[in-house]
């Protein structure tokens, strides 16, 4: 708020404050008495108290820091000039006078986009306490000699953690805009914010679950995963949904997708005017993908080599079932492109050449640079989430979920820490936070196999590192034609690792590098006019010298890879009706694995 100036006051009504008071109390300890339940029968005390092992290495930070006292003191000096600058210039202001802010938070921060933080003087030296705070902490930890790669990870990572949780935004005495608002509305939007709090306890059965959207907003198939379709075959582990045409003609060769499926493919058919599958269609290509289901205990044993055979190969037998075609050109997203590629290889040992293109979103094949994903892995945690799989067959959903959200913690959990539990506002209907919060499990023993081979290990990189159905997988021996997209801000694949992956093929690669990150740089439809690309006739060895001397176009990869894509369609074919081919029709997209949530 502005200096001189006065908000409204309401004050709050004794009667209504009473009734949600009470509902509160009795909802908190319906709460509490469940937890605390579930907690004895767990055995938590006997649990190991830090099985991620972050005071260990916070331990082995502190350690390797007191024994440079000399580093540290020249650290703490800098520390104290910057604040003697900021409090001189604060007086400044105190007494009208302009002073220059010492520090100021990254233009893309939101958390201080209140006008307040700037124009009123109080909050702004709140505002610089906490931003310089911040930056000494963590310079001083990254700065810390003597530590292995990945202790440093996981100490850098987890400082971050801290410094965004301390953040003055996320408290009710320090964010004006919270101030603000509980002075009009006398503190109905904290009371508000405490039942949004409960509830969110109450869905996560005891563990926070924060909201993210309206979830009532959506339903898969009805205003989300919208794109007509019929499923056409289905195993244990996926449904293959075909896509109706849109054009007269199609192209000859069938394009086959492969999500990931630690989230569900819909994020590739959203809505129409960001569906990739809608697009995919409407350019006149035959359109399949793979579904994958949410798996329970009764597929604890369902491991990687499954995911090919059950998924790929058979989605392979099924499109030739009902087109005729026996090859296709195929996608594979994120880890679906890392099981592309696997079964490339598997498929190449077999002398099986139905995949005439490869296209890879995201993907990693090298892990040697895994990104910040590679704090969650060491033998500690990989012991402890093996243990948690053990018990259920699978990996929780929710636990995946809390991982990819921690990488972008100020977007995807303090921002509605305030937005909900201190403003006490209802989260905004958003179709991408709705699929972001759709989570998935993970199969124990698929899940065990691939952390630990590939991210652990990196044994995909090696040749006969890893072996699926008795053939071990050498990528050098693909050499399918392959487009690579990887995104340049991206936190979950690295695009200098997808970039050591693409060099791992034998065969032609294109290598494309879009904008954004993990999701926005795939997801970007032509008509959005947003973002832009890179692309380099050249693969050179160091990712830097690709980027040194690439081409960069304006708005979407999609038509460029359209364009690659369409020499290999094999020519042009009537349109095929899903409901006339040559497999019968089970049900109408998006099939009734999408649907099964978990929360």
């Amino acid at each position: 708020m502005a200096e001189n100036q006065a908000p409204d006051v309401k004050l709050p009504d004794p009667v209504e404050m009473s009734r949600a008071m009470t509902r509160i109390a009795e909802q908190s300890q319906r709460l509490v008495t469940e937890f605390l339940s579930r907690q004895a029968s767990d055995g938590v005390g006997a649990k190991n108290p830090d099985p991620m092992g972050v005071g260990h290495a916070f331990l082995e930070m502190t350690t390797r820091m007191m024994a440079d006292p000399a580093k540290l003191m020249k650290a703490q000096m800098t520390l104290w000039q910057d604040y003697l600058t900021l409090w001189q210039r604060t007086t400044q202001r105190f007494f009208g006078q302009e002073a220059q802010p010492v520090i100021a938070p990254a233009k893309d921060d939101r958390r201080f986009k209140d006008s307040a933080w700037d124009e009123n003087t109080l909050f702004d030296f709140i505002k610089q306490s906490y931003l310089l705070s911040a930056r000494w902490m963590q310079s001083t930890v990254n700065g810390v000699d003597g530590l292995d790669d990945h202790t440093a990870k996981k100490v850098d990572f987890y400082t971050r953690q801290f410094v965004d949780a301390m953040a003055p935004s996320n408290f009710v005495m320090t964010n004006p805009e919270v101030l603000r608002t509980t002075i009009e509305t006398g503190g109905e939007n904290l009371v508000k914010g405490l039942e949004h709090l409960l509830k969110d306890l109450e869905r996560g059965k005891g563990e926070l679950r924060i909201s993210m959207t309206d979830y009532d907003a959506f339903q898969v198939g009805k205003n989300i995963a919208v794109t007509p379709g019929k499923v056409v075959f289905q195993t244990d582990l996926m449904q293959l949904i075909q896509y109706t045409p849109t054009t007269p003609e199609v192209n000859k060769r069938p394009l086959m997708i492969v999500p990931p499926w630690i989230n569900k493919y819909y994020i590739l058919d959203l809505r129409e005017k960001n569906s990739f599958i809608k697009w995919a269609v409407d350019q006149g290509h035959s359109v399949f993908v793979l579904s994958w289901v949410n798996p329970d205990e009764k597929l604890a044993q369902k491991g990687f080599e499954d995911y090919m055979f059950e998924g790929v190969l058979a989605a392979l037998d099924a499109i030739e079932k009902v087109t005729g075609e026996k090859d296709v050109n195929a996608i594979g997203y994120c880890l679906g492109g890392t099981l592309l590629a696997s079964t490339l290889s598997y498929m190449a040992a077999k002398k099986d050449d139905r995949i005439k293109s490869a296209t890879f979103f995201t993907t990693m094949l090298d892990f040697t640079e895994a990104g910040e994903l590679s704090v969650f892995i060491d033998e500690e945690q990989l012991t402890m989430i093996e243990s948690q799989m053990a018990q259920q067959g699978y990996l929780d959903g929710s636990k995946m979920a809390t991982t990819f959200n921690m990488l972008r913690a100020n977007d995807l959990i303090w921002s509605f820490v305030v937005n909900n539990y201190l403003l006490g506002k209802d989260p905004f209907p958003f179709d991408l936070l709705y699929w972001n919060s759709d989570s998935t499990r993970m199969p124990a023993a698929m899940h065990s196999f691939y952390l630990r081979n590939m991210y652990q290990k990196n044994l995909l990189a090696q040749p006969g590192g890893v072996s699926l159905g008795g053939v071990p997988i050498d990528l050098r021996n693909v050499k399918t034609p392959s487009f690579f997209l990887s995104a340049r801000e991206d936190h979950i694949a690295p695009w200098k690792s997808t970039y050591m992956g693409a060099h791992l093929f034998s065969g032609p690669v294109k290598f494309v590098l879009a904008a954004s990150g993990h999701i926005a740089g795939v997801v970007n439809p032509p008509a959005a006019g947003k973002y832009c690309y890179w692309t380099n006739a050249k693969l050179p060895k160091a990712s830097d010298d690709w980027l040194a001397s690439s081409e960069q176009t304006p708005g979407s990869w999609w038509p460029e890879w359209n364009n690659w894509v369409s020499t290999f369609s094999n020519g042009k074919v009537p349109a095929r009706d899903p409901a006339k081919g040559g497999l019968p029709v089970l049900e109408d997209a998006p099939g009734s694995y999408a649907k099964v949530r978990i929360v």
